[in-house]
């Protein structure tokens, strides 16, 4: 199995873009690329929005070469709604949009089919199912909290299988919810891919029992799991400080690279957004 980060924080965008590719099947995971509108009280600087562009370009690139789309939920940074044509003959794989769903992402869903059912080869409700092609297993978990309840709405997990086994979590926020813990526990995954707490969120929207709670479920899942290479990347990357909150993880169990979707590629992290402030000071002082 081959798994690539494609877009992500790390890299300089909002997203968790990544592909797949086993010897049966071709995968692309959530399809999408944001910037935050505002950070610090600031637009996106402009080095952000170059790195958007660079970044869907790469996204476009490989979901053109993907047999099939998966589609986690419906926030913009996980999929495209205005461009067609990526979503031109593939078989997608796709979070209900009718059920377990908050009514802005109801919305959000509702528009994505409109544009997508006379383009797509098949449209598939994900949520709980399995779907086996050659030797390769992929199942969605049912769905669960996009945080610590259902305020943000609800996220499908995914889990990829063929002689290497792999999680995508998409957005559980840590994770925050037992469901979602549970289900990665109990897929014993090789790798996964997690988006970590909103840490750049702390005294908000969260608070700091919550942070320890994503932080300690992280850690749990280390301890019973087979994993060896840990990905934490997404809403934790919007933090400044985020190495912080994963150094003690690297502790738990000998084997287990802990890094960022950018250190998975042997890359150094590139946090435009949670830089901003230093992006727009550097550029007065150009």
């Amino acid at each position: 199995m081959k798994i690539l980060p494609i877009a992500f924080d790390s890299l300089g965008v909002r997203s968790m873009a990544t592909y797949v590719e086993t010897d049966d099947i071709r995968i692309f995971i959530d399809p999408g690329v944001s910037v935050a509108p505002d950070r610090y009280s600031l637009p996106p600087h402009r080095i952000e929005l170059d790195r958007h562009q660079e970044m869907w370009k790469a996204v476009k690139h490989w979901v053109n070469v993907s047999d099939i789309i998966i589609i986690t939920h419906y926030h913009y940074d996980h999929h495209n709604p205005d461009e067609q044509d990526i979503y031109d003959a593939k078989d997608i794989f796709l979070k209900h949009p009718r059920e377990f769903i908050n009514q802005s992402q109801k919305q959000r869903a509702a528009a994505l089919l409109s544009m997508i059912e006379s383009c797509a080869k098949t449209i598939n409700i994900a949520d709980g199912k399995t779907y086996t092609f050659g030797n390769t297993k992929v199942i969605f978990s049912e769905p669960v909290f996009h945080g610590l309840s259902d305020r943000l709405g609800y996220v499908i997990e995914v889990f990829i299988e063929d002689t290497k086994r792999f999680i995508f979590t998409s957005d559980v926020q840590g994770p925050l919810s037992d469901n979602a813990v549970n289900f990665i526990i109990d897929k014993a995954p090789d790798e996964i891919i997690i988006d970590g707490p909103a840490t750049y969120l702390l005294g908000s929207h969260y608070k700091k029992n919550d942070i320890d709670l994503a932080i300690e479920n992280l850690g749990k899942i280390i301890s019973n799991t087979p994993v060896k290479k840990f990905v934490v990347d997404h809403h934790l990357l919007r933090d400044l400080n985020w190495e912080n909150y994963v150094t003690g993880l690297r502790d738990i169990r000998q084997g287990v690279s802990v890094c960022s979707a950018a250190g998975y590629l042997g890359k150094n992290e590139d946090i435009l957004e949670a830089r901003r402030k230093e992006l727009y000071k550097r550029s007065a002082c150009e």
